[in-house]
This record gives structure tokens, C-alpha cells and sequence, in this order.
């Protein structure tokens, strides 16, 4: 699937999508126009800013998600379903109120929904803390009908703090930076590489800190989750107001700001206020725009890639665990997938900036499918008769996921170009937000695999399905790519010069 086109070679003319006009995006090259500005342009107080409020928002993200299930494992030490209702029901939340939080993002004063997600997380986060540490102090000693009764408040507050967070990140993400870097896609590549490098170090270090704190005490780990979201959300409040001061681009006219609304080309159904009311809160209404947008493929391609067993996250750990991994194998392992990771973060802009965003795409989901392809390869090799349960499959899996993550995020940093680029001004809310309930629809699959298959010795099943997610989303991109450039791949130069020869000596006869 690697486009193999030499820059040199290039003879014929892109086709480009007949549903909206060529995009910067479509170039082979991706050359910046004539005069248009330098990453450096934008003020340095601006970019400090974002950068601070977006690390404050996912560094509290990240630490509380992770302590969330060390506090749960604390308080219900012999099951795993408190854990697992509290995962399905916060992603299912994410799911059910895609529709009507992408509505509030798209028509609402910008400042204002980006300072009500930062003040719902930190509330959110600070009372579950305290009945966190209610549940840990009085472990054994409340009534089952009490410790239920808080267990689902705390389930409650989470999905509150998740729809918070996706507010907060896909109004940051998809929108305030689009705004900002307006006719400046380098300024953009970088602003978008430099932000998911803050998501994935605040990913490997947040969970981190917690844990560390927690191996002392569950009681202090609280107490310090409470006491950096505390401190964070003034900073970050004053921090988002600054940067929305300093980008004018940001206000909204007045005539915009008219409260929910679906996308203009679907109808709403007729029939009582509780079905109406259905179909504007929950995903029903924008389905249809996702499906029938030209930027679904791609960001379909993305979610679909969230169906996967194979990264450093509890599934994978706790195989690797079960063939003999010490604690610090698993964390050596972590740390080396990060270091990819973020090496992506670095990489994928120079390969956007050379041979465009779309190319870029299928070069970075190419490279994840040869990886991963060559894990599998190794981890179904059954070296000396021992099957997949042994350290030597499992070495040969972690290092090729490992190096498979490079792709990943490459290609999730040219599909959010991608995103950004086409989806119109009004709809950048609906569309991303429906984006992200696939995405958790997808993660709660891949969570069914290890339920479904729990056995490590039954691994490989869920490695089976994740490499095919893979493949699939690889396929779907490379229809959005031979629709969008009428082509996969380019003659060779020998052939190009044989039919420039032949059409020569035709025209001579």
C-alpha cells in the first residue's frame, strides 16, 4: 500500500473530489504558498498559553483516570466488575451525549464552553476524590446499600468529568487551533504535532506519578489527585481566557450563537417532544452528516484503529504478565512504545510538509500494517513447540507493536489535518464528537475481546482482531485516498518513458 511515486515522475493530473474544491491538502508536495507565514508568526505568548491550559487539561485527565482505577482496585479488591461497569458506563456516556455536547461546541461562545468543560472536570474530579476516599477510609465497614449508593455516584461524576474532557479536547483540538492557524497549515502541522506530544507524555508520565504515589499510599494518591486539580483550574481558566483575548478569530458573531442545532440537510422527525428531544440529544441526528461527509473515511479509518488490543494498556499488560514479564520489563516495554510514539510527533510534520497530508496518511498507516503484520508473523511462529505462551512470542509482539506506534500517530495526526481542513466552521463540533463516540464504541469492542477470550493462552484471538481492524481501516483509507487523488500508485519512470517513446513514434507514423 506504500506510495512508491517518485517526486520527479509526476505526469499526470490529480483528480480531485467533485464534492468541494482542492484543498492545500491534495498537493503532492504540499508546498506553502507564496507568503504565507512562518510556525514562528504566531505570537509566543499565545502558543505558551495553549500549550499550558492544553498540559494542565490532560496531565489532570490522565492522572485522574488512571488513579480512578487504582482507587477502585483499592476499594473492591476481589472483583473486577466495579472497575468494568465504571469503564462501560463512562464510555458509554461519551456515546449517548456525542450529539448534543458537538451542538454546544459548534453554536456556543467559544470561551464559555471551553470554561464550562475545565470547571465540570475539576469539580467532577474533586467530589469523586472525596467519595473515593470515603470508600477507601471506611472499606468494610459501610453497608453494601451505602457503598453501592456512593459507587454510583462516583459512576455518575465520571461520566460527567469524560463528556467534560471531550468538550474540552475537541473544542481545543478541532476547533481553536483551526481558528488560530487560518491560512497558515505549516503553523497548524505544528501546533497539532506539539499538542499530541503533550497528550502522549502526560499518557506515559501521569499514570506514572499516581501509581508511585499510590505504592506509598491509596489515601495520599487521593489527596494529591485532588490537590492538582485544585491548583490546576484556576491557572488554566485565566491561561484559556488569554489565549481567546489574544485571537480575535475566535469570537463567534452574535447571529451564530443560536443553541442546539443539527446539521441543515437532516430532518427532524415529527412525532411527540420526547422523540424530538431524542433525536437532538442523542447521536442520531448527525449520523447521517458523518456518513455522508468527505472527510468520513479517514476519520472513520481513525476510530476503527481504536478496536485493538495491541498497545502498552491493561489487556496487553496483563498477558504479558502471565508469559513472565516483570513489573520492570512491562514498564522498560511502555517506555520504549512512547519513545516511538512521540518520535511520531517529530516525523509526521516533515512528512506532511514533503509529500503532502494524504500521502502522508497512507505512508504512516502502511507503516503500522508492515509492523504489525511482521509481530504477528513472530508471535504465531510457535518457537520450539511452546505455542504463543512464551516470552520469546511475546518479545517479538511488544517490540513490533512497539514500532508499529510510530504509524499510528502519524496517520492520527494526518487524519486531524485532514478533519480540519474539510469540515466546515459550523459542523466541527457534531463531526468530531460523533468521531469520538466511534472511537469509544470501538475501545469498548476491543475490551470485549479480552472478556470473550480472558485466557492468555486465548491472546491471540484478540491479536487476531486487532490486526484486522487494522487492515480494515488501512483499506478504508486507501479508498478515501485512490477517490480523492484517482490513484494509489504511479508508473514506474521506465514505463512513463516507454509510453512517452511510444506515443512519439505513433505520431511520426
Amino acid at each position: 500500500m506504500m506510495d512508491m511515486e517518485l517526486d520527479a515522475v509526476n505526469t499526470q493530473p490529480e483528480a480531485t473530489s467533485p464534492m468541494r474544491p482542492r484543498s492545500p491538502n491534495d498537493s503532492e508536495h504540499a508546498q506553502l504558498p507564496t507568503g504565507e507565514q512562518d510556525p514562528a508568526a504566531l505570537p509566543t505568548k499565545l502558543t505558551a498559553r495553549l500549550y499550558a491550559s492544553h498540559f494542565l487539561s490532560t496531565w489532570n485527565s490522565r492522572l485522574f483516570e488512571f488513579g480512578a482505577v487504582l482507587f477502585l482496585a483499592s476499594i473492591f479488591p476481589d472483583t473486577l466488575l466495579p472497575m468494568s461497569v465504571y469503564a462501560l458506563v463512562r464510555s458509554a456516556a461519551a456515546i449517548l451525549f456525542a450529539q448534543a455536547v458537538g451542538s454546544w461546541i459548534d453554536c456556543g461562545e467559544r470561551l464559555a464552553v471551553v470554561r464550562v468543560s475545565i470547571v465540570g472536570q475539576r469539580v467532577s474530579v474533586a467530589l469523586s476524590c472525596q467519595l473515593f476516599w470515603v470508600l477507601e477510609l471506611r472499606k468494610g465497614q459501610l453497608t453494601d446499600t451505602v457503598q453501592h449508593g456512593l459507587f454510583a455516584i462516583v459512576v455518575l461524576l465520571a461520566c460527567v468529568e469524560k463528556l467534560c474532557s471531550m468538550m474540552n479536547l475537541i473544542s481545543v483540538e478541532r476547533d481553536w487551533v483551526v481558528v488560530i492557524t487560518e491560512g497558515n497549515e505549516n503553523a497548524r502541522r505544528t501546533l497539532n504535532a506539539r499538542m499530541r506530544r503533550i497528550d502522549l507524555l502526560c499518557k506515559l508520565l501521569g499514570p506514572l506519578a499516581i501509581s508511585t504515589v499510590a505504592f506509598a499510599s491509596i489515601q495520599i494518591a487521593i489527596w494529591a489527585t485532588l490537590s492538582m486539580n485544585l491548583a490546576a483550574v484556576a491557572v488554566e481558566y485565566v491561561f484559556i481566557a488569554q489565549v481567546y483575548k489574544m485571537a480575535p478569530a475566535l469570537r463567534r458573531p452574535t447571529n451564530t450563537l443560536t443553541g442546539n442545532q443539527v446539521p441543515s440537510d437532516v430532518v427532524l422527525p415529527s412525532g411527540g417532544r420526547l422523540r424530538t428531544a431524542a433525536y437532538q440529544v442523542l447521536p442520531i441526528s448527525s449520523l447521517p452528516f458523518y456518513f455522508n461527509h468527505p472527510a468520513f473515511l479517514p476519520s472513520f479509518a481513525l476510530s476503527l484503529l481504536y478496536l485493538t488490543a495491541l498497545s502498552f494498556s491493561g489487556q496487553m499488560i496483563t498477558y504479558l504478565i502471565s508469559v513472565g514479564y516483570t513489573s520492570l520489563h512491562v514498564g522498560l516495554a511502555r517506555t520504549t512504545s512512547t519513545v516511538f510514539e512521540l518520535s511520531a510527533t517529530w516525523l509526521a510534520p516533515r512528512l506532511m510538509g514533503r509529500i503532502g497530508v494524504i500521502r502522508a496518511g497512507i505512508w504512516s498507516l502502511s507503516w503500522q500494517m508492515i509492523w504489525l503484520a511482521a509481530a504477528t508473523f513472530w508471535f504465531f511462529s510457535n518457537f520450539h513447540g511452546m505455542g504463543t505462551n512464551t516470552v520469546i512470542s511475546a518479545t517479538g509482539l511488544a517490540l513490533g507493536v512497539a514500532l508499529s506506534r510510530v504509524g499510528l500517530w502519524g496517520y492520527d495526526l494526518s487524519a486531524q489535518n485532514i478533519v480540519q481542513d474539510e469540515v466546515e466552521m459550523e459542523h466541527r463540533g457534531t463531526f468530531s464528537t460523533v468521531e469520538t463516540s466511534f472511537q469509544n464504541l470501538f475501545e469498548m469492542f476491543s475490551y470485549l475481546t479480552t472478556v470473550i477470550f480472558s485466557r492468555p493462552d486465548q491472546f491471540r484471538w484478540p491479536v487476531v482482531i486487532s490486526v484486522i481492524a487494522v487492515y480494515l481501516s488501512g483499506g478504508l483509507y486507501a479508498m478515501f485516498v485512490r477517490k480523492r487523488r484517482g490513484h494509489l500508485f504511479h508508473a514506474p519512470p521506465s514505463a512513463c518513458l516507454c509510453t512517452k517513446r511510444e506515443s512519439r513514434t505513433g505520431s511520426l507514423l
